[in-house]
């Protein structure tokens, strides 16, 4: 009877069970989110909400009050998270959640444990004179591309819930705003390593170093050196990751140690991008005026950050700090290989190879300076190639991606000739390949003339249709087919923005 009466009353749609705020004070600051005007819930992800046990009941009832930060659901244990961070090459000490705040966590139903944190839900102490909020455009903006990443089967934090508060926003313009609420597998960073670091304090890092491997790698507490372990584990997926950045052609933007995760995720979708016409040297954020973090450049910025955890872990992974150096640059000098591998093997399923032989580097790299030297357009040519796997009468459709169609002509006869030694069928082959390629993107173009739509006339059409394409990238949906279309010169997004 009274686990009844909890239920439906307001606010308790979640299932703490906290385990962060248990660290040492220092590692956070408690934080209630501000309330706001008049909060109105644009969306609702029902089906994620089941998936972490959550009474979606509730959520629907309550939903603009909770994830608007009005009503502190039972259980909750707000804060703001302390982090510090490489921004840009440059290192600032203290950064810390400025406009976000971790209400607390939960377990699913198989049994992972999940963060639920408001992303402009007001100040906190580590606001640094913002104001801690969020305008509505960087909300869908995350909104949609962490759930485009989902759908592709890239690890990224997910979309929980987006709400409008009522209430202007002062950036360059007035703008309306909106708190974003998001689930991830945790939110520490590398720069929350470093806080602790750049402040001697080696018992925070180990205090920290302890619960990452408890929370995310808990079979390393068996391994002979668990600090050295867990750099190790840490850098895998970060390799693995970004190689798959790299194949659907995603650019973060911002790849500050502050915006690596620890748990290999996909976090902070700021001026992030997808690119339309194939070029290494990409770069859509405003303020990377140097392409820092271009497309091409990820994988040693990756490199780059994990770097930096090391140096954090150095007086855990060895007393003697010449040893402990050297154990930290075998792993750091096998990053290169980790993600080279996963790479090359994912570009090989691109063109719909079951296996590696040699020269088959030469053939990817061949088809890439191609599309670069012909301007082709990085999905639909990955995506039509697909299609030609499978029909041969595809090919004048893959050769018009080319600026001069008959430039692909060579490098068709040596796939082919590729193609006669692999294993597998022609159906089989374009069967797979059609699940690595997609056919849909969040096409920039479409991603800005969603906000707009919503910014200017507060229609949301556009966001949820593109939501709906996107939740089923590697499908044809022909009915969509407008949706897999590059941008028109007059529609080209250029630069991409920083919601702060």
């Amino acid at each position: 009877m009274t686990s009844a009466l909890q239920k439906n009353r307001p606010g308790a749609a979640f299932p703490f069970d906290n385990s962060y705020v248990g660290l040492p004070p220092h590692f956070f600051a408690a934080q209630a989110p501000t309330a706001v005007a008049e909060p109105w819930l644009i969306k609702l992800n029902e089906a994620l909400a089941a998936e972490l046990g959550l009474d979606v009941e509730a959520l629907r009832r309550d939903g603009a009050a909770i994830f608007s930060g009005n009503l502190v659901p039972e259980g909750a244990e707000p804060l703001a998270m302390a982090y510090a961070g490489h921004q840009f090459g440059g290192f600032s000490p203290q950064l810390g959640d400025g406009r976000a705040i971790l209400l607390g966590e939960v377990v699913d139903r198989s049994g992972k444990r999940y963060d639920i944190q408001l992303k402009g839900a007001g100040p906190t102490p580590f606001s640094r004179r913002g104001d801690g909020r969020a305008a509505i455009g960087p909300v869908l903006r995350e909104y949609i591309i962490s759930e485009a990443m989902f759908a592709l089967g890239i690890p990224a934090t997910r979309a929980l819930a987006a709400v409008t508060t009522g209430e202007p926003v002062y950036r360059e313009e007035v703008l309306p705003g909106a708190v974003f609420t998001r689930v991830a597998a945790s939110h520490i960073r590398v720069g929350t390593f470093q806080y602790f670091a750049a402040r001697g304090d080696t018992d925070g890092v180990r205090a920290l170093a302890d619960y990452v491997i408890d929370r995310h790698y808990p079979a390393l507490k068996e391994a002979e050196n668990p600090y050295l372990a867990l750099f190790e584990a840490v850098c895998e997926p970060q390799a693995a990751l970004i190689a798959r950045w790299l194949h659907v052609g995603f650019i973060h933007g911002v790849m500050n140690t502050d915006n690596m995760t620890v748990s290999g995720e996909t976090i902070d979708f700021g001026p992030c991008a997808f690119m339309d016409t194939y070029d290494p040297a990409t770069v859509f954020s405003s303020i990377d005026q140097h392409g820092r973090y271009a497309y091409a450049n990820q994988p040693g910025i990756g490199q780059w950050n994990l770097a930096r955890l090391g140096e954090t872990l150095l007086p855990l992974i060895d007393a003697e700090p010449d040893s402990a150096v050297d154990k930290a640059n075998v792993v750091i000098k096998s990053y290169g290989e980790r993600f080279q591998a996963h790479w090359l093997a994912g570009m090989l399923e691109k063109i719909g190879l079951a296996g590696e032989e040699d020269g088959d580097l030469d053939l990817v790299q061949a088809l890439l300076s191609l599309m670069q030297a012909q301007g082709a357009d990085f999905t639909l040519t990955f995506r039509r190639l697909s299609d030609l796997a499978g029909d041969g009468a595809a090919e004048p459709e893959f050769a018009a991606s080319f600026r001069e169609p008959e430039a692909c002509g060579a490098w068709l006869t040596q796939w082919r000739e590729r193609l006669s030694r692999d294993p597998q069928t022609a159906s089989e082959r374009a069967i797979a390949m059609r699940r690595v390629n997609p056919a849909f993107i969040p096409r920039n173009h479409r991603v800005e003339q969603a906000i707009e739509a919503a910014v200017e006339n507060g229609d949301f059409s556009l966001f949820e249709a593109l939501l709906s394409v996107l939740s089923k990238p590697y499908d044809d949906q022909p009915g969509f087919a407008a949706y897999r279309e590059p941008p028109k010169p007059s529609e080209r997004v250029l630069a991409t923005f920083c919601g702060t």
